[in-house]
């Protein structure tokens, strides 16, 4: 259908210990007083917070490369009425562990992906695909995904380098060639110049 949108897997990528692993929360908050935990999901899948098994915890500092910490999920929910979930991690038995976890990133495994439903693209798929147009020419390389409300494609374009924003739907997005490794795109009237014109305010500012 023309305008759908589609729906593409948030789930950030990081690579720790020879294998890859997807940043999937972050840790908040403590909740109560027996060690449970507030997480801020960054994935669209709830079983990552509910369903026990090993999990990575990495703080997230600037300018550091901290190294991932093997831990173990052995309760999880979501709060009702939020986009919140609460965890329990073995050996996290009070509030003072619980809150000297706060700040870290929750990790999973990238090969332990949920099976996924027709449509829905993970991010790792989309970044670093190359973008065509309707008669094929290449115009640039996907760079990163931007979750907020409407989906939206960060394209770099070849040649200028300039930063193109494409809302990702099907009416403008209408072929995903994962396995060929491109996209195609057929742009409304004055969207490529968007780059142009942020450029030029740009150099003005």
């Amino acid at each position: 259908m023309a305008g759908e949108r589609r729906q593409a897997i948030i789930e950030p990528g990081e690579r720790r210990w020879g294998m890859e692993l997807l940043v999937v929360g972050r840790i908040v908050a403590a909740q109560g007083l027996s060690g449970e935990l507030r997480v801020n999901p960054l994935s669209d899948f709830p079983e990552r917070f509910t369903q026990p098994g090993p999990r990575w915890l990495r703080r997230a500092a600037a300018g550091a490369d901290p190294e991932a910490q093997a831990v173990t999920l052995t309760h999880g929910r979501q709060l009702p009425g939020k986009s919140l979930f609460v965890i329990r991690l073995e050996g996290i038995h009070n509030r003072n562990a619980a809150e000297a976890l706060v700040g870290q990133e929750l990790l999973v495994p990238a090969a332990d992906r949920p099976k996924l439903a027709p449509g829905e693209i993970h991010l790792l798929d989309l970044v670093g695909l190359e973008v065509r147009l309707g008669d094929g020419s290449a115009i640039g390389t996907v760079k990163d995904l931007i979750h907020a409300g409407n989906d939206l494609l960060e394209v770099e374009l070849s040649g200028s380098g300039k930063t193109l924003w494409i809302p990702f739907v099907e009416a403008i997005v209408p072929q995903v060639e994962l396995e060929q490794g491109w996209i195609g795109i057929t742009p409304p009237p004055g969207l490529l110049e968007l780059a142009d014109e942020r450029s030029t305010g740009s150099d003005q500012g």
